[in-house]
């Protein structure tokens, strides 16, 4: 494999449409479909993983990387893995899992080749992994005001928080946005390239994650959580009181000791 990355090609070439986008969504679409109908889950799709075959304009595009990949012989998984912004929200969530993360991932790409930045983004991971958890994303203007309603659709499909509602990789590939021709022919390679080079220099961004670092980052996210909710409980139960009046009864202090416990993600653009 001698073509080299997907989002460096990108940048080489000098006009870059949103058809391209399809045509290379559609091609990651059809070899993560046969993987899924072999059983395969790969778990880590990202463009980094996305190689040109050679350095022939009409290559095709090679998945790499199955260091995370499993089999899905239960058909369902439950440990956290993946990279931070690509990672599905299901997994984020501790909850069982399927084929349909790599659907999630797919869609995350999708998106930043329309417009080469993240839909997720934050410097502090706990803050991404709750933008994620919710799906929280947005179609900026003026970076998406060419990108046609097709295209916002597709990804929309790929990336809904559901599971049972999100679109399989064969939906996807039946979409007007890869099937018809909807995808526009205008070329974006300017901006597109531009906020690519911007964004993704970042090493954290190359980064998979291991299920511990995962799962330790929303533990602490959900401790977190756990905390403000006791002091907020805690701040109306006191404001709530009327405090007992001084009393002039003598009373004995008695001096207890108890051991302590310990508790068992800018915009891009």
């Amino acid at each position: 494999v001698t073509g080299g990355e997907l989002f460096d090609r990108i940048v080489e070439k000098g006009s870059y449409t949103e058809k391209d986008a399809s045509d290379l969504i559609r091609q990651v679409l059809e070899a993560v479909d046969y993987m899924h109908d072999q059983g395969v889950v790969h778990r880590d799709l990202k463009p980094e993983n996305l190689l040109y075959y050679s350095p022939d304009e009409d290559s095709k595009i090679m998945i790499s990387d199955f260091g995370l990949s499993k089999m899905e012989d239960s058909g369902i998984m439950a440990t956290a893995c993946g990279t931070p912004g690509y990672v599905a929200p299901e997994v984020l969530a501790q909850k069982p899992y399927g084929k349909a993360v790599d659907v999630w991932s797919i869609g995350v790409i999708a998106y930043i080749l329309l417009c080469g930045y993240p839909p997720f983004y934050d410097e502090n991971d706990a803050n991404l992994f709750a933008q994620i958890l919710k799906g929280e994303f947005e179609f900026d203007s003026p970076y998406w005001d060419e990108i046609s309603d097709s295209a916002k659709d597709f990804i929309r499909q790929l990336m809904c928080v559901d599971v049972e509602k999100r679109y399989t990789c064969k939906q996807s590939l039946g979409h007007p946005w890869i099937s018809g021709n909807t995808a526009s022919d205008r070329n974006i390679h300017s901006s597109v390239s531009e906020q690519l080079k911007k964004n993704f220099a970042k090493s954290r961004w190359r980064q998979a994650y291991h299920a511990t670092a995962v799962i330790r980052q929303m533990r602490l996210l959900a401790l977190s959580s756990h905390r403000e909710k006791k002091l907020s409980e805690s701040s109306d139960t006191n404001a709530n009181t009327t405090p007992a009046p001084p009393t002039t009864a003598t009373t004995t202090t008695t001096t207890t000791t108890t051991a302590a416990k310990s508790p068992t993600t800018e915009n891009a653009h």
